[in-house]
């Protein structure tokens, strides 16, 4: 999602040929070591864009021909399978978690209330995310150098998308639900009726839909030139684009404002409702029900802190300032680290989830004793 000029495409590109071709000699393809090294010659000469861009149907079903090639940590080869070791249990923990809180509502009849019905929505969408992401990144790790179609890259680019766009409008839908608890608490039942919470939901998983779909469309409308080499353990739209051979400045545009709809906008709902509620708390006489107030408030706010802190380090720090290898790094924290968190940190500081959990377990553990 990232804003590149076109020489930063350029550049991206030459050491991605670099990288590639490492690749391709682990795998023992000597042909297309030889068309790789003769691609990185090439891509010395300022012209090389305009020179491979393809004219026609005839090249763009040529783009579609070829499979892309993840180099995921290719930088670090001697460490792959350590790291393959290492995320893996944390891949894990993200799947069952989020598994988990996303049956754990229609298991228990005490976690009911419309917070809980948008936390089964959070962690159905860490669940996709993590779905998208996880698998082709243990894999990448485990047998780098194989290939990913173009159309299963654009699958995967769809889900990523998709599921961030749908995951930053249900926590701003979590932080109005808790505003409406704390400011309105007398009105609550009708201003948060089960109806209205399940058209809100719809709403937040369909706002990203078309956005998702058209970036995608769009970005892999575009022809590839070149070793399809894709810095990155998972499709995205910043190394696929140092991989076109076109003018993109206008889709590159057009993905900046779709950046800051889909993140600020929502993120600046949040703030109005916490704004609120801070508001409503200073207003409260009594010690206990303030700490009661933000105690139902510290586990999203937590979970805002964390999605935003790390994919805002992504998309909203300076180009200029990181290399597409610690790029990865930071990726690493949105991709695994905090799906695998969300669903500790709601079952950890609720009681109302820790009991729900017990009360399944002894369900379970009821049926299989006699």
């Amino acid at each position: 999602m990232l804003f590149r000029s076109s020489e930063e495409g350029v550049l991206g590109r030459q050491c991605g040929d670099l990288e590639e071709e490492q690749v391709w000699k682990e795998r023992g393809l000597e042909e297309e070591t030889q068309s790789a090294q003769d691609s990185v010659e090439g891509a010395r000469w300022p012209a090389m864009r305009a020179a491979c861009a393809p004219a026609g149907p005839a090249g763009a079903n040529q783009s579609w021909a070829r499979d892309f090639v993840l180099l995921g940590f290719a930088h670090l080869p001697a460490l792959r399978p350590l790291l393959a070791a290492l995320f893996l249990p944390l891949a894990l923990g993200a799947l069952g978690g989020n598994a988990l809180m996303a049956a754990l509502p229609g298991l228990d009849r005490g976690l009911r209330a419309p917070m809980y019905f948008f936390l089964r929505q959070l962690a159905l969408a860490e669940l996709c995310f993590s779905l998208a992401v996880a698998p082709r990144l243990l894999d990448t790790l485990l047998r780098p150098g194989r290939g990913v179609s173009p159309a299963g890259c654009a699958l995967q680019l769809l889900l990523v998308l998709g599921c961030v766009s749908a995951e930053c409008f249900l926590l701003a839908a979590m932080a109005w639900d808790r505003c409406v608890a704390i400011c309105r608490p007398l009105r609550y039942g009708a201003l948060v009726s089960p109806r209205r919470c399940r058209w809100l939901a719809a709403a937040c998983w369909l706002a990203g839909a078309p956005v998702a779909l058209v970036f995608t469309l769009w970005l892999f409308s575009f022809p590839f030139c070149g070793p399809r080499g894709v810095r990155h353990f998972f499709c995205d739209i910043a190394p696929l684009l140092s991989l076109v051979c076109a003018d993109t400045r206008v889709f590159e545009a057009n993905v900046l404002a779709a950046t800051v709809l889909i993140m600020i906008v929502p993120f600046c709902l949040i703030a109005a409702s916490y704004a609120g509620i801070l508001a409503a708390v200073l207003r409260m006489r009594s010690a206990s029900g303030r700490r009661k107030a933000l105690s139902t408030c510290t586990s999203h706010l937590i979970v805002v802190t964390l999605f935003y802190g790390t994919t805002g380090v992504i998309h909203l720090r300076p180009k200029a300032s990181y290399s597409p290898e610690s790029k990865q790094v930071v990726s690493l924290s949105y991709t695994l680290v905090t799906p695998m968190l969300n669903p500790l940190i709601y079952s950890l500081r609720n009681k109302e989830v820790k009991a729900a959990l017990g009360r399944v377990c002894r369900r379970i553990r009821g049926i299989h004793i006699p």
